[in-house]
């Protein structure tokens, strides 16, 4: 571990004892807690209302903040597992079927980064720098999905974003949302006529440095399947530092 990665892994350890109302001990843990769902003062704000279920592991015990309604299962559950292995299909899909029970549905696991080294871009494309208000002139803009939110948030507002041109062409966008104080989420669009041409690399290099140089915390998160965007992640100095799935009401 790295005195960079630990740095923010430390932090990352208070952060989400915040976001799942326990302590920072308890995802250093060998075995898994339950614990009830809070909505703590500097959370990462991706929801108003109390989380049904969320589950994060930095990979030894997995803590889940949850209703009350669910702890007696989740006890009788979890107790014999060990910690990743929640996060494995045979296991979310039990889970998954008890919330069904309470109208609840769990999301694609999220596979979370942190930055360990410093990195150079090696690109040199034309940018354009944006800041806040200065970013709302693209929420209509569906090819940056990714990058930004899909409008201006007051619980986790787009901050930064950074587009690489080719003229009068947008090649990408990279973007960052302030998710909880300080706490940054860089997110990438590039667009597929320019992909494979280190377009998002480099967007989201320069964009984790600015971060950085701000005295803030860039984290980045993808998908299990998303072998493309984590090698972005891994290319720009981030390292995997924790995994973590939610519940979401059943859409009828």
């Amino acid at each position: 571990m790295t005195d960079m990665f630990k740095n923010y892994f430390d932090k990352l350890l208070t952060q989400l004892a915040v976001d799942y109302n326990c302590t920072a001990e308890d995802f250093l843990k060998d075995s898994n807690t339950v614990v009830t769902a809070a909505l703590n003062e500097g959370r990462r704000l991706y929801s108003t209302k109390k989380t049904f279920l969320s589950m994060a592991t930095v990979g030894r015990g997995t803590v889940i903040s949850a209703d009350e309604s669910i702890h007696e299962f989740l006890y009788g559950f979890a107790k014999s597992k060990q910690g990743h292995q929640l996060m494995e299909h045979r296991n979310l899909a039990a889970i998954d079927r008890e919330l069904a029970k309470y109208g609840y549905g769990l999301t694609q696991t999220h596979h979370m980064f942190l930055p360990c080294r410093d990195v150079t871009p090696q690109a040199d494309y034309a940018v354009k720098w944006y800041c806040d208000e200065e970013i709302h002139q693209f929420y209509s803009d569906e090819r940056f999905e990714n990058a930004i939110c899909e409008a201006a948030l007051s619980t986790r507002p787009d901050r930064i974003a950074v587009v690489a041109c080719d003229g009068d062409n947008i090649m990408g966008m990279a973007g960052c949302s302030e998710d909880a104080p300080h706490w940054m989420q860089i997110g990438i669009d590039v667009m597929p006529e320019y992909r494979s041409k280190g377009v998002g690399t480099y967007l989201v290099t320069l964009l984790k440095n600015r971060i950085t140089e701000m005295g803030d915390i860039p984290f980045y998160g993808t998908g299990a399947g998303n072998l493309h965007s984590q090698n972005i992640a891994l290319n720009c100095g981030f390292k995997p530092a924790w995994v973590e799935i939610e519940a979401k009401p059943i859409r009828g």
